[in-house]
């Protein structure tokens, strides 16, 4: 049998994030697997936009990795006490997109950031975007990184044990929903 399928999303699009950092994590502890990075640099959406010129070809793309994959893991950092700009433009021009992608993609919402709550706002915002998607979001206890600027050994590994087996845990349970 074939690698699962694993799409992961950052909704940092810095290359040097602690989302990308968490989320390489995230991929390694999924196991064998064909990775797929999805590209969130996209334009803001805009109605006038889609009237004038349709859904843009990298918006396609992304909905069509989307649906071709097996499950899918999103980095959502918080900035301001919110879903950032990037994560959420993507799923509203996502949602543009005939046929439902997300619809019950087996999906995870990690998240890692510099301040004292590890993104969990963020995390509860993204997860109820993907819920109006009707995404298969896999329960369980939350991966937060606070103070993720501290948080990453110079290797690009969580320095914290209890982390480090929390995101196994997550990344275990999602892999057992495609097998």
């Amino acid at each position: 049998m074939a690698d699962p399928k694993l799409l992961i999303l950052s909704g940092s699009l810095r290359k040097g994030s602690y989302n990308r950092m968490l989320l390489a994590l995230a991929a390694e502890a999924f196991g064998p697997a064909e990775v797929t990075d999805g590209d969130l640099h996209l334009p803001l959406y805009d109605g006038d936009l889609e009237e004038a010129e349709g859904v843009p070809e990298k918006v396609q793309t992304l909905a069509a990795q989307i649906k071709d994959t097996d499950a899918i893991v999103v980095g959502a950092p918080e900035y301001n006490k919110g879903i950032t700009g990037v994560l959420k433009n993507a799923i509203d021009w996502v949602s543009r997109v005939p046929g439902s992608a997300f619809k019950d993609k087996p999906t995870v919402v990690i998240s890692a950031s510099a301040g004292r709550t590890g993104g969990e706002t963020s995390q509860f915002m993204t997860m109820s975007c993907l819920t109006q998607m009707q995404a298969r979001l896999i329960p369980g206890t939350a991966v937060l990184i606070a103070g993720a600027m501290n948080a990453f050994d110079e290797d690009g590994q969580l320095k914290d044990e209890t982390s480090r087996k929390l995101l196994v845990q997550r990344m275990e349970k999602l892999r057992a929903e495609v097998a």
